[in-house]
């Protein structure tokens, strides 16, 4: 179900194209410095995923997200973050031909178990109900408030800019596009032959061993690393350690 086929994108700088992808309640304008400081050397293109800021009435999946995606950065190096991890792996996965390199931070391939996935897509179709309930205020108040943010200091969590979003954007991202909704792509995982960066926070146990999977899985295209002293949203809370690490990766495979 798509009620808009655009999604919208703001660009700045010249080079070799980098795409960035949010995450869940987030926008184009949650990437703070970090945009500009990557414009420097290439050409940034900011998304707003399905659901989210001026894509707001877009209503996709995550397969049908990706193309999207695809179709408004075209030929790029994708770097996404939690949910716009997982639009950028899908991407990856259905038009390798557009993706030159991938950076994924706070990924999953997917949960495996079907009564495990079955118990999140439940847990995501409650939180869509709870938005729509209590209002965007609440809502995003209590995401942030969520042990997984507990490092992202308050002057970068990016609040008012995540209050751009509408309630029925980010409930059809939660319906359509939350982790329960994610069929597992952990054997689709070896045929990725672009160049791959997968990141996550040091503090971020769930998503640091997923990191350290996906990268073994991928196979030796693929390097894993972690940001110290980070949690979640470790390119936030630890901006300048983040874009050392994907400028140096960058730099390597000259993307």
């Amino acid at each position: 179900m798509i009620h808009a086929m655009v999604l919208h994108t703001e660009r700045g700088g010249r080079g070799p194209r980098l795409v960035l992808v949010h995450g869940f309640t987030q926008n184009r304008r949650g990437w703070g410095e970090l945009s500009d400081q990557l414009a420097v050397d290439h050409e940034v293109v900011r998304v707003d995923a399905p659901g989210h800021g001026r894509s707001a009435a877009v209503e996709a999946d995550l397969p049908t997200g990706g193309r999207l995606i695809g179709e408004a950065g075209g030929p790029a190096t994708y770097v996404g973050y939690s949910m716009g991890a997982r639009f950028c792996l899908h991407l990856a996965l259905s038009s390798p031909e557009l993706v030159r390199g991938l950076v994924l931070l706070g990924a999953t391939a997917g949960i495996e178990g079907a009564d495990e996935r079955a118990a999140r897509h439940a847990q995501d179709l409650s939180a869509a109900a709870r938005l729509r309930r209590d209002g965007l205020e609440a809502f995003l108040a209590a995401w942030l408030a969520q042990p997984l943010f507990a490092g992202l200091p308050a002057e970068r969590s990016g609040a008012a800019e995540r209050l751009e979003n509408t309630v029925d954007g980010l409930a059809s991202s939660l319906t359509l596009a939350g982790t329960g909704a994610q069929a597992p792509l952990w054997d689709a995982l070896p045929s990725l032959a672009m160049p791959v960066l997968v990141l996550a926070g040091e503090r971020d146990a769930k998503f640091r061993d997923l990191a350290q999977r996906m990268a073994s899985a991928i196979g030796p295209n693929a390097t894993a690393a972690l940001v110290a002293g980070a949690g979640h949203a470790a390119h936030l809370e630890q901006p300048d350690r983040f874009l050392a690490t994907v400028r140096a990766w960058l730099r390597a495979r000259a993307l």
